[in-house]
């Protein structure tokens, strides 16, 4: 016990002052006597006490209105008491020190306020740089568009938004198909902006767009020292800036197959693995994909694994291209020409039905850089046929050479030829893709079957 005999209390002293010098703040041990035994240096440099002038003798002699003498009467344990000393300011902390059972004396813990204010700006500093930092994040990973950004009234299409709204109010995994220029994204950012995560960040990510070789480390992260060139202390993935929000994974039918395993198991646990560590943490994440491809096609060819598909497809959003909604057409140039133009602009009859003839392969992408292209070739306030870009211009020519003549009955038969193809073009070549086909078209799947055959068979 510390206060058993002299050889005793200078044994612990010895053994207790090499642990007490390497501690910056100030030490001061009391026995169960209230007898000082031992002081580190910082202790002297806060108090101006000095070590031959306290130790072995009684602290509430040495140090009048010393408090550590009541944490032996009572036991308690005290916290930020302050204390000054001349011109320097203090704070201390108190804790009874027990052997076996019995309390033996007792720890007085000294911080300068100097060093208490230095620290406190510190994380102060911190505070308005992870703010900072916060505002930057929520800047850079927002949702820009909502529901109210989608144009069109067509059938089609409100049943997609319709679908896409209840999608937005479950947790489910979506998967989003269309042709290229359909809308894929804006309706991502439309269901991140109606969900319970709207709060929380949108993480868009183009997998065609990353070279293979970095995907992996861009979606998981990666820890200091993986690779060479790493960045020191690592690198946050994608997964993990997403968490408590949405990762929107577009082009998803570009995944490397060998990547396709590693995200299906983040899937099924929930965990992802930074490239180089051992650990894994855990991820809140809903998970948005997209693609131009027929995933079933590609599954069915073994370039994309079926298991994934499955987990990927909680809910199935398919956008219809613009050729098959036609009635939207007219909309969206009406909005385009009201919202982007700095002067009142028409279009001419001519024009008007050489944008509602087109077929449109590019969708709305191509529709909104056409009328874009029209707004600033026009002249005088009127965009005509001649304002308009040459591929649609002969688009439209061809079109009508194809018709000249023929009879109405022909011309009706190669529009309904036409439509139907490439209805199952767009929904895929499968059951369930004419299941789709068939109630787009408003037809029986039996009357698709005969009609498909049939072209098909004239092809």
């Amino acid at each position: 016990m510390l206060d058993c005999d002299n050889k005793n209390v200078n044994s612990y002293t010895n053994w207790l002052e090499e642990i007490i010098g390497a501690i910056n703040d100030g030490i001061l041990v009391i026995d169960s006597q209230g007898i000082v035994r031992l002081i580190n240096d910082e202790y002297t440099n806060i108090t101006g006490v000095q070590r031959e002038n306290i130790i072995g003798k009684s602290l509430v002699k040495v140090r009048k209105g010393a408090l550590l003498p009541k944490t032996l009467e009572d036991g308690k344990r005290r916290s930020g008491v302050y204390r000054k000393e001349g011109n320097v300011e203090y704070v201390v902390d108190m804790a009874p020190i027990y052997k076996h059972g019995s309390m033996v004396g007792a720890v007085s813990v000294l911080k300068s306020l100097t060093e208490v204010h230095k620290l406190t700006k510190e994380l102060e500093r911190s505070k308005e740089k992870l703010v900072a930092f916060a505002n930057t994040f929520g800047h850079l990973y927002q949702a820009k568009y909502t529901f109210n950004d989608i144009i069109g009234k067509d059938a089609g299409l409100k049943n997609t938004v319709n679908l896409a709204q209840k999608a937005a109010r479950s947790d489910l995994n979506i998967l989003i198909q269309g042709e290229s220029g359909t809308g894929k994204e804006l309706f991502a950012h439309a269901i991140h902006s109606e969900s319970a995560r709207a709060k929380h960040p949108f993480v868009p990510v183009n997998c065609a767009a990353i070279p293979s070789s970095l995907l992996e480390s861009e979606l998981f992260g990666y820890v200091e020292g993986s690779f060479t060139n790493s960045k020191k202390g690592g690198k946050m993935g994608l997964f993990e800036l997403a968490h408590n929000g949405t990762l929107f994974l577009d082009e998803i039918g570009d995944l490397p197959f060998e990547l396709q395993a590693k995200l299906l198991r983040v899937l099924q646990d929930g965990r992802i693995r930074k490239v180089g560590s051992l650990q894994e943490q855990e991820i809140d994440v809903q998970l948005i994909t997209a693609t131009n491809k027929d995933l079933n096609t590609m599954v069915e060819k073994q370039r994309f694994r079926e298991d994934l598909y499955y987990r990927l497809n909680g809910i199935e959003i398919m956008i219809p291209p613009l050729r098959s909604r036609k009635g939207d057409i007219a909309l969206f140039i009406r909005h385009s020409l009201e919202t982007s133009s700095s002067q009142p602009l028409q279009l001419t009859e001519h024009a008007r039905k050489v944008l509602m003839d087109y077929e449109w392969p590019g969708n709305t992408r191509e529709l909104n850089n056409v009328v874009h292209f029209a707004m600033n070739m026009a002249e005088k306030g009127c965009i005509d046929c001649s304002h308009l870009p040459e591929a649609v211009r002969k688009g439209h020519q061809l079109m009508e050479t194809d018709h000249l003549g023929a009879s109405l009955k022909d011309i009706l038969k190669k529009t309904e030829q036409k439509v139907i193809l490439q209805t199952i073009d767009t929904y895929g070549n499968t059951l369930a893709g004419k299941k789709k086909a068939a109630d787009q078209l408003g037809i029986s799947l039996a009357s698709l079957y005969s009609k498909f055959k049939e072209y098909n068979g004239s092809n």
